[in-house]
């Protein structure tokens, strides 16, 4: 599951290959000893390619070695969780970016969103969450977690979707593909992209990500839901 155009590595093909930016060595510890240990997260095997414990250190890592997936403290030295998160998705918009906060603020998880986060779960909550949907978000779904999305529910949706709308607007979030959404929906790709294109002018975005984060923040979806 190496990003395509990444550098020449002899680790087996389908090995997802993870960066942890953390300033707590046993943080890092932690998770690194929980990730490498056969079927705890996932199927497919998984490799730690690097541990670092500042912002700066975590953008160059990413560049060095363009991991499938970064999971990212929010508050470290020198560069802080959402200047990073930009960086790596103008790096490597491949890597899967998941971060790890013990904050709440609404204004710093809108921020997270609108940059693009793939995964957002709280220090607070038990591992098992993170553990369950790192799967999900390494084949290109999101998921943020619910103590996170009641922050955000704090004014109610503005704009009035139809149901298939609403489906459309799951299955995309969730990382389908046109194709994919026709099938589950038993319609054509046309009507797929019509969804889209109105999903897209109701909400006023032109991106997925600006999508997520205005459907969230106008509690149109629920994105703690497996898709």
């Amino acid at each position: 599951m190496a990003a395509a155009g990444g550098p020449t590595t002899t680790d087996d093909p389908f090995t997802v290959r993870v960066v942890i930016a953390d300033d707590h060595a046993i943080v890092r510890a932690g998770l690194k000893g929980a990730l490498e240990t056969p079927g705890l997260v996932g199927r497919a095997p998984i490799k730690v390619v690097e541990e670092v414990a500042d912002g700066l250190a975590a953008i160059a890592a990413v560049e060095k070695h363009r991991p499938d997936l970064l999971l990212l403290d929010v508050a470290m030295p020198h560069a802080g969780g959402v200047e990073v998160l930009l960086e790596i998705k103008r790096w490597s918009p491949k890597t899967k970016v998941v971060v790890l906060t013990g904050m709440s603020a609404a204004g710093l998880i809108g921020d997270l969103i609108d940059a693009g986060v793939d995964g957002l779960c709280s220090k607070s909550a038990d591992i098992s969450e993170l553990f369950q949907k790192l799967p999900l978000i390494i084949s290109g779904g999101r998921y943020i977690s619910p103590v996170f999305v009641d922050r955000l529910h704090d004014q109610p949706a503005r704009t009035e979707l139809t149901d298939r709308e609403r489906q459309t607007l799951n299955m995309i979030i969730a990382g389908r593909s046109t194709k994919e959404i026709a099938r589950a929906l038993s319609i054509s790709p046309k009507t797929v992209d019509k969804y889209r294109t109105s999903l897209m002018q109701k909400l006023q975005v032109n991106s997925v990500p600006q999508l997520l984060a205005r459907a969230i923040k106008e509690g149109l979806i629920d994105p703690a839901r497996e898709l």
